[in-house]
This record gives C-alpha cells, structure tokens and sequence, in this order.
C-alpha cells in the first residue's frame, strides 16, 4: 500500500468513521498528546465528563492555535494553604482523605462525613478527587496571579469555572471553588473585580461568598423557574450590608434566542462596566447555555456564546476566562476552542483539525453545527425589557464606584521602612501565609443546635442596628430558601431527599486593628435543595473582601492559557 493511501476498508464500511469529502482545517497537529485534567472520572453514569478538557485541547493544538498563544503550559497543583484561603479546613482535611477504607467500625463515621460535606450523588467521591480539585484551582489561581502582576492581560482555564462549591461543603459538580481563589488574589492588588457568569445554571457559590463585599460585583445570567438548581438567583438578589446592590442577577426562562440574549447581555454589561469601573474581569463561560446541552434548556450557538466573550475582551481590562458547565462535551469542545480562537485574535475555519477524537464530531466535523433547537422561547421581549430596565435601576443606586483607600511611597523612605517594625497585616502573613491575609470571616455555625447557633445569629428581637430599639429593621435578608424540614422533589432519578440541618464548622475570625479596614458582618444562613437533576448543598456564610492596591501598570497584549 503507498503510504499516505486510504484504506478501502475504511471508506467503505459503515461501522469506521471516515470525513472525507467534508474537509480539514490546517494548520493540523500530527502529535496531539495533551493529559491532565481531561484523565479524571466522576463516573460511568454521571453527566460531567471532563473529558472534554481533552477534546478542547486537541482542537486548540490541531487548529494550531497555540502558535498564537505565549505561555501554554501546566501550572502546579494548589496547596491545601491556598485552597484554605477559602475554604473551611475540615472541608479541606476531608477532601485529602479522599477514600478512607471501610471497616466495621468506621462505616458509620464515613458515612457522616461524606454526608455531612454533601459529597453524595451529584458530588460523587472518585479515585483521586483532591488531586483533580487541586490541579484546576491552581491553573485558576495561576492565571489570578499572572494578571495580578501584569504578566499578561489573558489568562484562559477551561477546567476552572466551577462557581456552586460552598465555603465548607460541594455542590453542584463543584468541589474547590477556583473562581472564588482566583478573586481574592485579584483583589490583593485590584481595588475591584466584576464577575460574570453566563453559565445556564446561577452562581451561586461567588454570589454568597462576595455577598456583602462592595468590592466584587457579580453578574449573572441563568435560568431561573423556581425549581431549576440551583434554585437561587431571583431579580431582587442584590447583596446585603455594604454588598447591597452588588449582585446583579438576571434570571430568563427556556429557549431564550441568540438575538434576545445577545441585547440584554451587552446592554447590560455595557451599563456595569461604566458604573462599577472594574480593575479586572472574571468571565465564567459555561457551556450548558448552548442550545442541546443534555442538562440545558437555552437556544444559544456557539457564535453568540463566543460574541459575549468577544464582547468583554473589548473592554481590554485584565480578564481571566474560566469554563464551567457544559454537559454535550463535543458542543463543548467546539464552543471553547472557537472561543480560545477569539481571544487570542485568530481566525479558524468552520472544518474541523483532523484529531484522535475525530468521533466525537461525526458526521458533520464543523465547528458550528446547527444545535438550535425548537425549544420554545418563554422570554417575552417585555418581560426581558422590563428585566433590563430594573438592573439599569439598581446600578443607579451605586452612586459611583467604590474605592479602595491608597497612597503611593515616596522612593526615598524605602530605607525607613526597612527599619520600620512590621506591621500586624505582615505578621498575619507570616503566621498563617500570604493566602489568608486581609480576609475576614464570621461563623454563625458553631453549635449542634438548628435554631441557635451562636451569638452571631441574626435573630428577631436581637439588635443590630443604631437606632437603640429590639428590632431588625435594618436587616436585608438573604435570598430565599427553603425550610429545613421541606422535601423538594427532586428530578433527578433519586427521588426526592429531604433538607438537614447544616454542620459544625470552625473559622477564624480575624479581628480588625486598623480603622481603614472594612465592617465585619455577619451572612445568614440558607439551606439547600435539589432540582433539575442536581443536588444543591447548603450556601455557607462567608465573604470574599480583601484589602488590596491597584494595579495601574500599562498591560501587555499577551495571552496566558493554563491548562492543567
């Protein structure tokens, strides 16, 4: 046979996969080998693959777009330190155990253990699980620290985006909430970050976590009935203390088209740009918006999930872009590749790059294929008018934007510092690592009791407001849940599972000595629910702010991509 020859075999049977006649795209990677992430299983049955971490990187190297990347590389795993700047460290402590050998008398702890840290069902325990939470935090935090030090103006981790995780427990598929991570490095040096999150499902791990910050405003877009998980996310979700109004939530129902959300998304992205001011933008770019997805319900394309993108890398802000969802992972694939084409400024053609995967992509091997459904569209242009008009609203109440308190050093008192005593931020630094520094915590969870956990508890009759009487007037609550004791049906083969009560936690709580640091506030507690075929854990009080310094070096026009 002369090399290079097509076997007759494989043209002319129908069982082998052959695009002949549809065409290649060039240039083509002839050594495709990329390993990491895309080689962890959740399990045979459940819908998160990320295996197509490794679908999207073959057609990334296969359309030869890392010609036009500067650094594409594997970032080191993040350290239980760095993931604690977070995250509870039982949580933690638990993770690392991973699978603990069963005996007769430890069952039962086990047992408690993984229930207690909601890692059942759709937050399943699978062989190496810490190692895959830690690989795709650290590729989130690299990218954080990069755009922090003005290494570059894009950094790229589609296997980061994982916004449900909670302070002390998984939700949602998520176990490590990188976004989190990568936005309090951010704010160690940008005064403020905007978060937005296109990703079908609300996000409402970054949502709780920043919700009392004035310093992060988080933006999102998702499918929002009321029974859809994470079943958060309403209008009127706004923030509480010194957050109020900075969390914008923008909830659609099914089928919504790409020239309806194209005008809502840019109209008002456009509007909390020039508001809030960002120093830096996190875009979470989930792709179960997409039109087919096996969990998803919206008629977006590939071409208008990557116009958002294409949209906010125009405002030429320091911008990290994560993924996220996306449940059809040959529609994955496509979307963040074509979506890693726009950002790095090159043009693809719509014929796929011949691939190992190639079967993934039978039988039209494009990169834009008709996945728009006949879904019908429930969002009525008034409805989705009215929507736009009252987060227009609520950016009006910002009355500018925020900012952080700076001064510049003069050069010629470098030497008087260097004989100055540190002062108790530096000895925070030194005592629990960079990681944690700046950031404050309250734990309103403290006691076995449901109906009492501390003297933190937010309660009717308690007061915590100025005017001296026993009320609590001036407490914004938190967004709706439901009851403890309320079974939710669930639309997940399970059944349905009944709410329990939350778990002990221990945080530290660091005391303020300085007065240009931020009020310490308490978030009250929500409990969770399941729907949509997702089991939701418990949101957990928590806050993201740091106190930081701007960045206000003159950016490059380099792209980082971390891909672990």
């Amino acid at each position: 046979m002369v090399r290079g020859a097509r076997s007759v075999t494989f043209s002319s049977k129908q069982h082998f996969l052959d695009s002949e006649g549809i065409g290649i795209a060039q240039p083509k990677s002839e050594h495709v080998n990329v390993i990491g992430v895309g080689e962890y299983h959740y399990g045979e049955m459940h819908p998160m693959k990320p295996h197509r971490l490794t679908l999207t990187n073959a057609l990334v190297l296969g359309y030869g777009l890392h010609k036009h990347i500067d650094n594409f590389f594997s970032p080191r795993a993040a350290t239980k330190d760095e993931l604690s700047a977070y995250h509870d460290a039982d949580y933690i402590d638990f993770l690392s155990r991973q699978v603990v050998a069963v005996s007769p008398g430890n069952e039962n702890e086990i047992k408690d253990l993984v229930e207690q840290f909601n890692c059942v069902e759709d937050c399943p325990v699978f062989a190496e699980m810490y190692d895959f939470c830690r690989q795709y935090a650290g590729a989130s935090l690299a990218g954080a620290k990069k755009l922090a030090r003005g290494d570059t103006d894009i950094a790229i981790n589609w296997s980061g985006g994982l916004h449900h995780a909670k302070r002390g427990e998984a939700s949602g598929f998520c176990y490590i909430n990188d976004i989190v991570l990568a936005i309090l490095e951010l704010l160690r040096y940008h005064p403020r970050v905007l978060y937005i999150d296109i990703d079908i499902h609300h996000g409402d791990g970054v949502e709780l976590a920043f919700w009392q910050s004035n310093r992060v405003m988080t933006v999102s877009f998702h499918k929002y009935n009321g029974d859809f998980f994470p079943g958060t996310g309403r209008l009127n979700d706004n923030g509480n203390g010194i957050g109020k109004h900075f969390c914008l939530n923008i909830p659609l129902e099914d089928g919504i088209d790409d020239e309806s959300y194209l005008r809502m998304f840019k109209t008002i992205i456009d509007d909390t740009v020039n508001t809030f001011k960002p120093t830096s933008i996190v875009l979470q770019c989930g792709a179960d918006s997409l039109g087919c997805d096996r969990l998803g319900a919206f008629n977006l394309s590939i071409a208008a999930h990557g116009e958002c993108v294409d949209f906010v890398k125009k405002f030429r802000l320091p911008l990290l872009i994560l993924g996220g969802g996306g449940y059809t992972i040959h529609n994955v694939s496509r979307c963040w590749a074509y979506e890693t084409s726009i950002l790095v400024g090159a043009s693809v053609p719509d014929e796929l790059p011949m691939t190992p995967y190639d079967s993934f992509f039978s039988p039209d091997y494009k990169l834009h294929p008709k996945i728009v459904t006949k879904v019908e569209n429930l969002n009525t242009p008034a409805t989705l008018q009215k929507i736009t008009a009252d987060i227009q609203k609520k950016l009006r109440y910002l009355q500018g934007a925020p900012s952080v308190q700076m001064q510049e050093i003069p050069p010629n008192l470098a030497s008087w510092l260097e004989e100055e005593e540190p002062n108790w931020d530096e000895l925070e630094e030194e005592e629990i690592g960079p990681g944690s520094s700046g950031e404050t915590r309250s734990d309103p969870h403290k006691a076995l009791n449901e109906f009492f956990d501390s003297d933190n508890d937010i309660e009717k009759g308690n007061d915590n407001d100025d005017d001296g009487d026993d009320d609590d007037d001036d407490i914004t609550p938190p967004p709706p849940s439901p009851k403890r004791d309320e079974t939710v049906t669930s639309k997940r083969r399970g059944g349905s599972r009944r709410g329990r009560a939350a778990p002990n936690q221990k945080r530290t709580v660091a005391q303020s000595r300085e007065a240009s640091e931020m009020k310490e506030t308490v978030t009250p507690k929500t409990d969770g629910r399941r729907r949509g075929g997702r089991a939701r854990g418990r949101p957990r009080a928590g806050r993201g702010g740091r106190r930081g310094r701007a960045q206000t070096d003159d950016r490059d026009d380099s792209i980082e991509v971390d891909t672990p």
